[in-house]
C-alpha cells in the first residue's frame, strides 16, 4: 500500500508535453511531429547574423522550442532528423546549405549538440520547467549551453586543420563570447512563449 494522495503527482514525476495535448496519437503522429521539429530548426537556421567561423542563427531557439514541446525522445530524434538530412544534401544548414562537406565547417560540432540539448529540455519540461517564467529561463539557459559542449571542441579542431589559431582563447572569443548575450535573449524568448502556448490550450492545473 502506498501512502499517495489521490489527485496529487510527484513533484519528480514525469507530466505531458506540449505535443502531448494532440487528441490524434500514434505513430504517425510522432513522426509528424519530428518532422515539422526538423523543418522548423531548419527555417530557423536561415535566420542568419554571417559571421566565422560561427554564424549566429535561429537554431538554438528552435532547438530548445521543440525539445519543449515534443518532449526529451520525440525531440532528440528531430534533432538527429535535422542533422541527418542535412548531411544527405537537404538545404537544412545555415544559409541553405547541406551535405557532408558540412562535416568540415567550424560550426558544425554545434548541431552536434543540439540532440542533447533537446533531450535535455524535453526532459525538463516534463517536469514542470517549461510552464513558469523564471524556472523556464533557468532551463533553457542550461539547455541553449549543452551545444557549446561539443561545439567548442569541434571548432578547435576544425581551427587547427585549417591552419587557423586555435588555442582556448581564441576558441572561447571566436566561438563562446559572441554567443552569450544572444543565448540568454533566446532562453528569455522560449520561457516567454511556452508558458503562454500552455495557457493558450487551457491546461489545468494539478
Amino acid at each position: 500500500m502506498t501512502n499517495a494522495v489521490p489527485g496529487r503527482v510527484h513533484a519528480g514525476a514525469s507530466r505531458p508535453v506540449l505535443a502531448d495535448r494532440i487528441r490524434s496519437r500514434g505513430l504517425a503522429t510522432d513522426a509528424a511531429l519530428v518532422a515539422g521539429g526538423a523543418l522548423f530548426t531548419a527555417a530557423m537556421a536561415q535566420v542568419e547574423v554571417p559571421m566565422w567561423p560561427v554564424p549566429i542563427t535561429g537554431q538554438t531557439l528552435a532547438v530548445v522550442l521543440v525539445g519543449a514541446t515534443l518532449g526529451a525522445r520525440r525531440g532528440a530524434i528531430s534533432m538527429l532528423l535535422y542533422m541527418v538530412a542535412g548531411l544527405a544534401g537537404a538545404p537544412f544548414f545555415a544559409d541553405m546549405t547541406g551535405g557532408l562537406h558540412a562535416l568540415a565547417v567550424p560550426s558544425f560540432g554545434y548541431v552536434i549538440g543540439f540532440v542533447p540539448s533537446a533531450a535535455a529540455i524535453g526532459w525538463l519540461a516534463r517536469r514542470n520547467w517549461d510552464r513558469r517564467f523564471v524556472r523556464g529561463v533557468i532551463a533553457f539557459t542550461l539547455a541553449s549551453a549543452i551545444p557549446f559542449v561539443t561545439g567548442l571542441p569541434y571548432l578547435a579542431v576544425v581551427l587547427g586543420q585549417l591552419g587557423a589559431p586555435h588555442d582556448l582563447a581564441t576558441v572561447f572569443r571566436l566561438g563562446l563570447a559572441p554567443f552569450v548575450v544572444g543565448g540568454i535573449a533566446k532562453a528569455v524568448i522560449a520561457a516567454g512563449v511556452l508558458p503562454l502556448a500552455w495557457r493558450a490550450i487551457g491546461r489545468r492545473s494539478h
